[in-house]
């Protein structure tokens, strides 16, 4: 095998295109010249339609988690109540950060795999009056499940005065997101999902709604100080230095995206999902997330026992260069997880799903080869 030759079907970070690469790999420029306010400003106009508003959309040099840190601490102050749904491992991580920052964290939990529906929610709600924020996960990437953003924000604009605030990390890019439509106030992503860049760019938008309470606020970080961001972005730049590189990678990526058209993309996504959900099911290898709520970036299979989830990812890795994800916190070692977004099209869908029952074999399970690429086959001969 090539050495060099690593194939990564996680659900992030994912690979990166070679125009990518090759866009990162220009020059340096002084990130206060004229020429990377120019960049800047013509990324950060273009990234608006994949969020779905007309609003502002801020860069800045940090993870995906920095937002959502910059989304709680602009918007909340110690000792006001927040509403947590908490359908995997990255709502929890909404909590702990509301937490961290004196917020009172009221965690309505589903059962990891389950999505949060609009019922659970409003009855949830019905007793916190004092909820000044919502927070959601749109795709749980700890189990691939997408929650019913637009549903869960009616819910809230009709039983709450609370903001609502989602986290798209694991799926914008991939999938709708109409945020001034649906009434979501704010939406955080980073750059090392389906936006196929290396980790280290995160990408926050605000409603209106949103920055009439940030204007009250007092922010409890200075980093993360939102109010920083949106003074600095009105002169093409930004507060602290800039990952200049990467956003010469995002500009590039903002080609890619325009020349396939989003409609097209959250098309490719659905099709991978299918596929991917399609082959495990001829596997019978069962699947975490209802059909309903299945994410379209990453699928999550939950072996039970029939075989070690461990052993197959090792057996991927080490004999056929492929990466796959495991599980996290209580299901470590007992899932796995496909990653299918961003720099990632239906035929690399069938090589991992090739080589998955080849693994599958070779540990001794017995399944039968061919009949997981069969029926992806048919899934996607439906849509070509």
């Amino acid at each position: 095998m090539f050495a060099d030759k690593m194939i990564l079907r996680i659900p992030g970070p994912t690979p990166i295109p070679p125009r990518v690469q090759q866009a990162m790999n220009q020059p340096m420029i002084g990130h206060r010249s004229g020429q990377f306010s120019a960049l800047f400003a013509r990324t950060a106009e273009r990234l608006k339609p994949y969020f779905g508003t007309s609003q502002d959309v801020f860069i800045l040099a940090g993870s995906g988690t920095s937002a959502l840190e910059m989304s709680v601490v602009n918007t909340l102050q110690p000792g006001e109540e927040a509403a947590i749904l908490v359908s995997g491992a990255f709502g929890e991580r909404f909590a702990k950060i509301c937490e961290r920052f004196g917020v009172v964290a009221h965690r309505l939990e589903v059962p990891w795999g389950k999505a949060v529906t609009p019922d659970l929610l409003q009855a949830f709600l019905a007793d916190k009056p004092q909820v000044k924020a919502v927070f959601a996960t749109y795709c749980e990437t700890s189990t691939g499940v997408l929650n019913p953003i637009r549903e869960l924000a009616q819910v809230v604009r009709q039983h709450s005065d609370a903001l609502f605030i989602v986290d798209a990390v694991s799926c914008l890019g991939a999938v709708a997101c109409e945020m001034d439509a649906w009434g979501v106030d704010i939406v955080v992503t980073g750059s090392q999902k389906a936006f196929m860049l290396p980790t280290g760019l995160a990408f926050l938008a605000a409603s209106e709604r949103a920055w009439q309470v940030i204007d009250q606020k007092k922010p409890l970080a200075f980093y993360l100080d939102l109010k920083a961001y949106r003074k600095s972005l009105a002169e093409n730049t930004t507060p602290y230095t800039p990952a200049v590189s990467l956003v010469f990678g995002l500009d590039e990526v903002c080609s890619m995206l325009e020349e396939e058209g989003l409609p097209a993309i959250i098309k490719r996504h659905e099709v991978m999902r299918d596929m991917t959900r399609a082959a495990m099911r001829a596997l019978n290898v069962p699947l975490m997330a209802e059909d309903a709520y299945a994410s379209p970036t990453v699928t999550s299979c939950d072996p039970q026992g029939a075989f070690d989830a461990e052993e197959l990812r090792k057996v991927l890795r080490t004999r056929h260069n492929i990466v796959i994800a495991g599980g996290q916190q209580h299901l470590k070692g007992k899932i796995f997880r496909i990653g299918h977004m961003g720099y990632c099209e239906p035929l690399d869908v069938l090589q991992v799903i090739a080589a998955i029952e080849l693994s599958l074999r070779q540990i001794g399970a017995p399944v039968e080869l061919g009949a997981g690429v069969k029926a992806a086959q048919e899934v996607l001969l439906a849509h070509v």
